[in-house]
C-alpha cells in the first residue's frame, strides 16, 4: 500500500500557501522528498490558478484528503537542482502540470495513456504510489520537486507567464486531438472561460471548418471572434442538456471536460435519437503535454492572462471565485 509518509530531506524547507479545507490560504512550510536520480527541483516563478484549486479548497469535490494542501498545478520556474540521470539543464525554464508521477510500465503507460495509470499521482492533494511514498504539494510555493518525466521544458517562443497552459491547455488540446479535430470538422465550445477560450484557439489552429462558441454572456461575442470562433451563440443552453444534445449532429460526440459539483442531468432520449456519443477526457498524457506546448509555440496559441502576486494568493482566489478573470490568473513571485 502507498504510504502518506516518506523520508524527508530535512536539509531544506519549501515555503508556500496551504489550505486545511477552507477557502483561506495560510503560509506553511514542509520538507520535500530527497532528490531522486531523475527528479528535478524547480524555483517557482509563476503558477496559474485553476478551478480545481477552488473545488479542492472549498470541499466542493469532497473533504480534503491529504492536508495541509498547497494547491497549484500550472507551475512554471527554473531548474535549480536535478538528479544525476535527468537530462534537463540548470537554469532551464520548465513547467509541471496536473500530474507529477505514474508507474511508467503498466498497460496504460505503455500505450501513452499515463494519465489513466492506476499509480498516477496528481500534483497536489495526493500521494506518491511508488516505493518512496509521501504526499504531493503544488505550486503556490517558492519551490517544488518532481519526477523529471513530468517536468516539461518550455519552448522559448512562449513567455513564462503564458506557459501556464499545463492544465487548461492540455485538458482542451488532448480531446480535440483524440477525436480528430481538423479540416472537415465542426467544433462547438460550451462556456467561454479558462478552458473554453483555449479550446476555441486550438480548434481554430487545427483548421476546423467551423468553431462555434456558446456562452450565456453576450458580452463575450467579440472576444470569442478574436479567439477564432466563426460563430457565436448567446443563450442559456448550457443549463439544459436536452437542448444542448439536440444541437449535436447525428453520431457526433459530446466531450465533458469540467467536473461540476452536482451530477449532470443528461436525458437518455436525446442521446439515443441521434446516436450521440458522450465521452469524458482526463487532462492529458505526458506526451500530449509535450505536443501541446510545441503546437502552442508553432501556432501562436496563448492563454489570455491576468497577472497577480503570489504574495497574496487569497486575493487571486477571491478574484477567480467572483468570476472576473479574462481568462486565466497567473500568480507571479
Amino acid at each position: 500500500m502507498p504510504s502518506h509518509t516518506s523520508s524527508e530531506d530535512s536539509s531544506v524547507s519549501f515555503h508556500g500557501w496551504a489550505t486545511t479545507g477552507t477557502s483561506e490560504l495560510k503560509q506553511w512550510s514542509y520538507h520535500p522528498r530527497p532528490l531522486a536520480p531523475n527528479d528535478v527541483e524547480i524555483e517557482i516563478t509563476h503558477c496559474g490558478i485553476c478551478g480545481t484549486d477552488v473545488h479542492t479548497m472549498t470541499g466542493g469535490w469532497g473533504p480534503l484528503q491529504y492536508g495541509p494542501c498547497i494547491p497549484g498545478h500550472e507551475i512554471i520556474g527554473k531548474v535549480v537542482a536535478k538528479g544525476a540521470q535527468n537530462k534537463l539543464e540548470i537554469g532551464d525554464v520548465v513547467g509541471v502540470g496536473a500530474m507529477c508521477d505514474a508507474c511508467g510500465n503498466c498497460d496504460q503507460c505503455d500505450q501513452g495513456r499515463d494519465q489513466l495509470c492506476s499509480k498516477r499521482a496528481y500534483t497536489y492533494n495526493d500521494i506518491y504510489r511508488d516505493e518512496r511514498g509521501g504526499k504531493t504539494y503544488g505550486g503556490y510555493a517558492d519551490r517544488v520537486r518532481a519526477n523529471g518525466e513530468y517536468v516539461f521544458k518550455i519552448p522559448p517562443q512562449i513567455s513564462a507567464a503564458e506557459a501556464a497552459l499545463l492544465c487548461a491547455g492540455v485538458t482542451t488540446f488532448a480531446p480535440l486531438r483524440r477525436f480528430g479535430a481538423g479540416p472537415g470538422k465542426r467544433v462547438g465550445v460550451i462556456g467561454i472561460g479558462g478552458l473554453g477560450h483555449l479550446a476555441i484557439q486550438w480548434a481554430r489552429a487545427m483548421d476546423c471548418d467551423e468553431v462555434v462558441a456558446m456562452s450565456s454572456s453576450g458580452n463575450k461575442r467579440e472576444e470569442a471572434k478574436k479567439l477564432g470562433a466563426t460563430k457565436f451563440v448567446n443563450d442559456d443552453k448550457n443549463q439544459d442538456w436536452g437542448k444542448l444534445l439536440s444541437l449535436v449532429r447525428p453520431r457526433g460526440t459530446v466531450v465533458i471536460l469540467a467536473v461540476p459539483e452536482a451530477p449532470l442531468p443528461i436525458p437518455a432520449y436525446e442521446l439515443l435519437s441521434h446516436e450521440v456519443s458522450l465521452a469524458g477526457s482526463a487532462i492529458g498524457s505526458a506526451d500530449a503535454v509535450r505536443e501541446m506546448l510545441q503546437f502552442a509555440a508553432d501556432k501562436n496559441v496563448r492563454p489570455w492572462i491576468e497577472r497577480m502576486s503570489m504574495d497574496d494568493p487569497n486575493a487571486a482566489i477571491k478574484h477567480l471565485m467572483e468570476g472576473r478573470p479574462r481568462y486565466r490568473i497567473v500568480m507571479v513571485q
